[in-house]
Parts: structure tokens; sequence; C-alpha cells
């Protein structure tokens, strides 16, 4: 394993823009690599995106690996795995972080595969081992626990993290920009975007006051929805929820879904499960309500109210509405 070394971080960008979970990432590598005396890569792949690439040494990056081609504008599994995979074998990295979202989940399973090596999927934490191995927090069993694990086989090392979960730093210093050629050609990509359509959706990790529905309320949001109007929030849902398709994911608070940083979450019916309460631990105030005194989501709330959320929300929407 000798012949693998340093930290590579895949830049995501959509139509020229990075995207900012890449940056958190990228700042989380840096952290590790100056623990371990490395040297973070990042590698951005797109079309004219060289000044995005410029900014990436404020955010973590030593060296930035630019490859720029008209076929790589917007994100698609085959030219981008094959550019990857091409770079990996050459330059061998021994750990290569992804942000956990839709495309970098495909383009690292793809990866993974190739070098048959180990990928932790969603983490909520990462780290190294006193042997140099990739670690990291995992939910698992529906989220009911966070397991702790590690990258035991093959190069690189592979993880995709979980979007908000940490936060975009600025370092000191500009980043060596390296142009390689795509090395594409385009009779040999099998698939291109011909047409998209962007659907406008409240990026909730942002938002200041949310309103959390859980599976107390079973389902029935249209006092949910009363309570975020009149507080002027956004709204928020548990994973069973939009496992149950009464929600979209986009939507879904907890380290598989979208981690909050705001001032205010209002929780309603939600018994706190580990992967949930990852998702609110950073909120300024958490008031909850559940009918249950000794529900987990007690031991993470500011305010804890025991009751019927359809007993107490009439009530509380009476008291908003007269001021």
């Amino acid at each position: 394993m000798g012949e693998w070394r340093g930290i590579w971080v895949f830049i995501e960008q959509d139509d020229g823009v990075i995207e900012e979970s890449s940056l958190e990432v990228l700042s989380r590598a840096r952290e590790l690599a100056d623990m371990r005396g490395e040297e973070v890569t990042a590698v951005l792949l797109g079309e004219s995106v060289s000044e995005e690439a410029a900014k990436l040494g404020r955010h973590g990056a030593h060296k930035v690996i630019l490859v720029e081609d008209p076929i790589l504008k917007y994100y698609t599994s085959d030219p981008y795995s094959k550019i990857m995979a091409r770079l990996i074998e050459e330059r061998k990295p021994d750990s290569l972080i992804l942000s956990a979202t839709r495309n970098g989940r495909d383009l690292a399973g793809r990866l993974a595969v190739k070098f048959r090596t180990g990928l932790i999927a969603h983490v909520v934490s990462l780290d190294y081992d006193d042997e140099g191995l990739l670690m990291g927090k995992v939910p698992g069993f529906g989220g009911n626990i966070m397991a702790v694990v590690k990258c035991v086989k093959g190069r690189p090392q592979m993880a995709t993290v979980t979007p908000g979960i940490f936060d975009v730093k600025e370092f000191k210093g500009e980043a060596e920009i390296e142009k390689v050629d795509s090395g594409l050609d385009p009779e040999q990509v099998k698939t291109k975007v011909v047409d998209r359509e962007i659907k406008e959706l409240i990026d909730i990790s942002k938002s200041e006051k949310v309103v959390i529905a859980g599976m107390g309320t079973g389902g029935r949001m249209e006092l949910v929805n009363q309570l975020a109007e009149l507080i002027g929030a956004d709204i928020g849902v548990t994973r069973p929820l939009a496992d149950m398709g009464l929600a979209p994911r986009d939507i879904q608070v907890g380290s598989t879904g979208v981690i909050l940083k705001g001032s205010l979450a209002i929780v309603l019916g939600a018994s706190g499960a580990p992967h949930f309460v990852s998702g609110i631990k950073d909120m300024g105030t958490v008031i909850s309500i559940n009918k249950d005194p000794e529900a987990p989501i007690y031991e993470y709330s500011d305010h804890y109210f025991v009751g019927d959320i359809f007993e107490i929300l009439p009530l509380l929407l009476k008291k908003l509405k007269e001021g």
C-alpha cells in the first residue's frame, strides 16, 4: 500500500457552479491531511470551470486536478467514472472522499466496484485510526444505532459524506492547478444530456426555522402546515414519513437526509432516533411535543411538552392568530 498516498476529494459542480457540500468535504479533508502530514487534491471535472477551480485552495486544496471538456458539463456516469478511474490508476491516492449527493453516490459505487475497495457510505463523521485506516460513523438498523466503520480492504479508501455534516472553512494559500486532458472520444460516450428540467425546491438545510412532522402526526399535515406558515418556517419530516411516500426525500431530516443548522426546530411527534437527532443537534433551540414523557427526543429538546399534538396545536395556533 506504500504507493498510495494523499487524500483526494471529488468536487461536484452543476452547470459550472461548485456544490457547497463538496466544499464541506474538502474542508474536513484538509483538517485530516494536516493532522497526517499529507496533501489534499481536489478533482474537478466540467466545462469552463477554471474560475471555480481557483477557489478551491481557499477551502483546503493543496492541488487541483482540472479536467475540462464539453461532454463533462453535466454529470453522467460513463465519462465521469472513466476519467476518475484513469486518474486513480495513474496517481494512486490513498483516500477518495465524495459528498453523498445523488451524483456522488453513483460515482463512488462505480469506482468502489472497479477497484474492489472499501466504501463507507453516508458517514456523519470522518477520521483515521492509528493504522491509517479511514473510518466514519454510519447510521445503522434503520438509524437506531451509529456504527463506526473502517475501510479495511483495498485502495483507495473511500467514503461518501452526508451533506451538511461539516462546515465550509477558509484556509490560507492558493492551490496548484494542473490541467489534464479528458482523453474522451465523443463517439464512445454512451449517454448524453439532451434536456434538463430544473425543479425549484426549498433547501431546508439553510432554513432558520423548521417545523418537523414525525410519525406521531400520522402524516396529517394540515395543522403542521398552518403552524409553519404562521411563524414563517419551512417544513421537514422524519424518515418514516418519507419512506411512506407522504413527503419528498428533500425535506427528510437526519443523517440520511438533511442536516439543519438554523435557530429553531419545532418537532412534532418524533421519538428521537439517533439518525434523526443528528439532523437537529446544531439547531439553536429545539421545542418538542410528544405523548411519551420518556421518548429519547426529550434529551435533545430545550423545551419538551407532553401531550396530544392534535390537542395542543389547535390551542397554539389560536394563540398565534390572536397575536
